[in-house]
């Protein structure tokens, strides 16, 4: 149904999809099933060399989405061009692994045009495994609902947006020239750039996505993950909390490589002064000496 037929704002979903064969149908179906109606869906395959096409096609045949096969580009370059093809006035990045809940977009696109001073709405997340069935309740992460500004964000006043609940405001993203494609995280870096440029990231309490946890998650590759968010805070060193935000990172990050990988905690633990050191450095320095690599 178009903007001008139901009366409501188009949302532009956004599925670059790569090596996902096994999840992608999951995370293509779920949108079909939201309850609002106002929906265009781009899915691009950037360089699988699974099934992901195959799967694709069968599923475009059925659904009649807008589907294009590329050489592998990289998730920012494709986003970008994703957004540049779409007409909806919210951005749904959607990854290929995840799926949307049915209330999602609905619940979302309310919020937003209630709050003109909103650049980005997210929402909670269910933890699922690779076979899509829940994870234990005590590895779900119930969070309150809560308004984020730069300062929030950037020096982790209060937990961030679940990167598979994020709705972007057109206007609010094209404004900081949509993600940067030299950043590998995208997430973090253009939430950064939004709330920065005065917008405010509001995150509703309801659950909104099941995230997929598996054995290829971006997170789990823990030197690029902190290779890029120190890269992210250098980006904003002329902020006053740069310095603290740096090392409190740097402390966290080296108790929680401490006893998995020796060569990385011994990286971060040097670039941390004997003055900004912290319990987190001292359980991190009994992990690093005394637990063994399982």
């Amino acid at each position: 149904m178009t903007e001008v037929q139901s009366g409501l704002p188009l949302v532009s979903v956004l599925i670059s999809s790569y090596n996902h064969a096994n999840f992608i149908e999951a995370s293509i179906r779920s949108v079909y099933a939201q309850d609002y109606p106002c929906i265009e869906l781009l899915v691009v395959d950037d360089g699988s060399r699974d099934d992901s096409v195959a799967v694709i096609q069968r599923l475009q045949e059925e659904l009649g989405f807008n589907f294009l096969v590329q050489e592998n580009k990289g998730l920012c370059t494709t986003l970008n061009e994703m957004i540049a093809r779409s007409s909806g006035r919210y951005i749904a990045p959607l990854g290929s692994d995840d799926v949307m809940l049915p209330e999602r977009l609905s619940l979302q696109v309310a919020f937003m045009e209630q709050h003109p001073e909103t650049g980005i709405c997210a929402g909670g997340i269910l933890l699922i495994d690779g076979e899509g069935q829940p994870l234990s309740d005590r590895k779900q992460r119930h969070r309150p609902a809560r308004r984020l500004d730069f300062d929030d964000l950037f020096m982790d006043r209060q937990p961030g947006p679940p990167a598979p609940t994020l709705l972007f405001r057109r206007s609010a993203l094209e404004e900081v020239g949509g993600f940067d494609p030299s950043i590998r995280i995208e997430d973090y870096y253009v939430e950064l750039r939004i709330a920065h440029a005065g917008y405010f990231i509001d995150i509703l309490e309801q659950p909104l996505a099941l995230y997929r946890v598996h054995g290829n998650n971006t997170y789990k590759n823990r030197r690029l993950m902190i290779d890029t968010e120190l890269a992210i805070y250098k980006r904003f060193e002329d902020h006053p909390g740069y310095e603290a935000t740096r090392l409190r990172y740097l402390n966290a990050m080296f108790a929680k490589v401490a006893s998995e990988d020796k060569a990385l905690a011994g990286e971060l633990l040097a670039q941390i002064p004997w003055r900004s050191r912290n319990l987190k450095t001292l359980k991190g320095l009994w992990r690093y000496c005394f637990k063994r690599i399982a």
